[in-house]
């Protein structure tokens, strides 16, 4: 790993005992606490000596510098661009809700899945990102939500990237934000498109996180061309992973549905969801797909949004609308970079029943 895009987040325990070499043992503790407890800068621990938060700030640099911020809903939608110290940019979303505040973090910069619909998709793949610059994203998120009154209480893995992709770091850094950070594990959810595999390995890991998987279509010759990977995990094959994790974890499962107009979002579509959501007693939340200058698609209105709802409760499937946060500052995922950036030129897939 390069120096220069490591986060001060990367540095172990173990790593950190050897700069403090000669130091009371106690004072990697201190340091520790100050990292990860209190999420401050190194020149406000006043229980360290001054000369080792020194040693500590020249070493242990942030990985994060913010390139673009948004605020919209009267401050309750926070986006964060960062700059990587390599160039490298990637996006993170702060929300508040009335019983809650989540943060939305990257796996990667860019991703490799191309979903047709996807800003960061279409934009292509950059690199995956360190443990450091994901949990880096969770600290600085709660440390805003801090200077507002309030305590950050869940993370999802639903920003850029695909975490299955970069499993083994994104796995290190749920522990991070589990052991360190605090957070348990029923407040952390980690999405995906479907990669079957890292849903396997999540069936079996030592933390009962949350499972999501980005579905948006139930027919698989539609899928194929909406989320590409379906043509190498097709829907029974993704079917039988998600089965089998709930059994191993007795974690409810959920299913995220952005719904575009004329796409996904007609009653063949409900039916096809229902009959897929109802052996495995997922929860489906239904997003309306926030719009992107410079691609082919737009949400769903809000009044069908409904229909599609109803539709779905009289299928006998538990459906939540997710309320679209931060349209007016690019914060679906790979908006905000896109905005700052060129978009990228794949053009739009629309599914069309074969």
């Amino acid at each position: 790993m390069s120096a220069l895009v490591r986060s001060r987040y990367d540095w172990t325990r173990e790593e950190l005992a050897e700069l403090l070499d000669g130091q009371p043992r106690y004072r990697v503790d201190q340091v520790w606490e100050g990292l990860y407890e209190h999420g401050t800068e190194p020149e406000t621990w006043s229980n360290v000596p001054k000369a080792v938060r020194a040693r500590v700030a020249e070493h242990l640099q942030p990985a994060l510098a913010t390139a673009a911020e948004s605020v919209s809903d009267d401050g309750e939608t926070v986006k964060w661009l960062w700059t990587l110290a390599d160039g490298h940019q990637v996006e993170t979303v702060l929300m508040h809700y009335p019983d809650r505040t989540t943060v939305c973090v990257s796996s990667q910069a860019g991703c490799a899945m191309a979903c047709s619909f996807c800003a960061t998709g279409q934009a292509g793949f950059d690199r995956h990102l360190t443990t450091g610059e994901i949990v880096e994203q969770v600290v600085l998120a709660r440390r805003r939500s801090a200077e507002a009154g309030k305590r950050l209480s869940n993370v999802v893995f639903m920003g850029m990237g695909e975490p299955f992709a970069n499993y083994d770091r994104t796995w290190e850094a749920v522990h991070r934000i589990h052991d360190d950070l605090g957070l348990g594990a029923r407040h952390l959810t980690v999405s995906t498109v479907g990669v079957v595999p890292g849903i396997r390995r999540l069936a079996q890991a030592d933390l009962p996180v949350n499972l999501a998987v980005s579905l948006h279509l139930a027919n698989d010759a539609e899928r194929d061309v909406l989320v590409p990977i379906n043509k190498r995990y097709p829907l029974d094959v993704l079917a039988e992973a998600c089965a089998d994790y709930i059994d191993a974890t007795h974690r409810r499962l959920s299913f995220e549905w952005a719904l575009i107009d004329g796409v996904n979002d007609t009653e063949r579509h409900a039916r096809e969801l229902a009959d897929y959501a109802r052996p495995l007693r997922a929860h489906v939340n239904l997003i309306p797909l926030n719009p992107t200058p410079g691609y082919a698609v737009r949400g769903t209105p809000p009044d069908r949004v409904r229909a599609f709802a109803d539709r779905l409760d009289d299928l006998g499937i538990n459906a939540t609308i997710r309320r679209t946060r931060g349209t007016d500052i690019d914060a679906a995922c790979g908006q905000l970079r896109a905005s700052h950036g060129e978009p990228g030129s794949t053009p739009v897939a629309t599914p069309t029943r074969r």
